[in-house]
């Protein structure tokens, strides 16, 4: 057997195959560039809603601003960015109209400078939203991680309650989904609202379907802690609700 040359043992260990016929050149290494969730997320039609600010009166980020807003921990690209995360703390600023904090996306129209505003009885309007629930609340461990809101209240949102996940019928009776949920077990949560109702998916299987008339409509999409400060301890930032959307995306036809 001959004896490679030394020259060319050489050559391979100082730089690899690369070069050589057959061999593959080695890849670059992948970096993550994500300065901001709109690197992540498509959030042209969208504004973030914050839990800071001044009492009832939370920090509201809207578009062309939003394209280029980041603010940890409540509302930042994930290191890998996979993912945005969303983040609510117990002691966070609330609206005048709830008694809960939420960092959450509002549905918006043309390029973000219009409030989305649809009906139930035209057209047919979708939200697919791929996220993971990744912490909840001590004390009160609920969260609504997607809802559809009409021009007064919450109609339909998924609601996770301990363990258990629902879809909710505003104050009627839910349908449970699961009662073991897993925090960080990521699934696909989806309505599509037509014809004066609206059907609700969990990972593509319909899990309930719900007859309502309703108008003023948006989708929402984020972390809407439902505890405070009142409702359970410690009151302090380390205390919230978090969510982590992957995907999401909105249509209307």
């Amino acid at each position: 057997m001959k004896r490679a040359c030394p020259a060319v043992v050489a050559a391979v260990l100082a730089t690899g195959l690369a070069g050589f016929p057959g061999a593959a050149a080695a890849a670059p290494p992948k970096t993550a560039a994500c300065a901001y969730p709109a690197d992540v997320l498509n959030l042209r039609n969208w504004y973030i809603g914050l839990p800071i600010g001044e009492k009832e009166h939370p920090k509201n980020v809207e578009q062309p601003e939003l394209a280029t807003f980041s603010i940890d921990p409540w509302f930042r690209a994930t290191p890998d960015c996979a993912a945005v995360q969303f983040r609510a703390a117990v002691n966070g600023v609330t609206t005048s109209g709830s008694d809960y904090p939420r960092s959450e996306l509002r549905e918006m129209t043309g390029s973000g400078k219009t409030k989305a505003s649809w009906s139930s009885t035209s057209g047919t309007h979708t939200m697919v939203i791929d996220q993971a629930i990744t912490a909840t609340p001590k004390g009160r461990p609920n969260i609504v991680a997607g809802q559809i809101h009409d021009a007064d209240d919450d109609v339909s949102v998924f609601r996770l309650e301990g363990k258990k996940l629902y879809v909710t019928d505003e104050d009627e009776k839910h349908t449970l989904i699961t009662d073991n949920y897993v925090l960080g077990t990521r699934f696909e949560a989806k309505f599509v609202v037509g014809g004066g109702k609206i059907k609700a998916y969990y990972n593509g299987e319909l899990k309930a379907t719900l007859a309502k008339k309703f108008s003023g409509a948006y989708f929402k999409a984020g972390a809407y802690t439902q505890a405070n400060c009142e409702k359970t301890s410690p009151c302090s930032d380390g205390n919230y609700g978090e969510v982590k959307i992957y995907k999401l995306s909105v249509t209307h036809e």
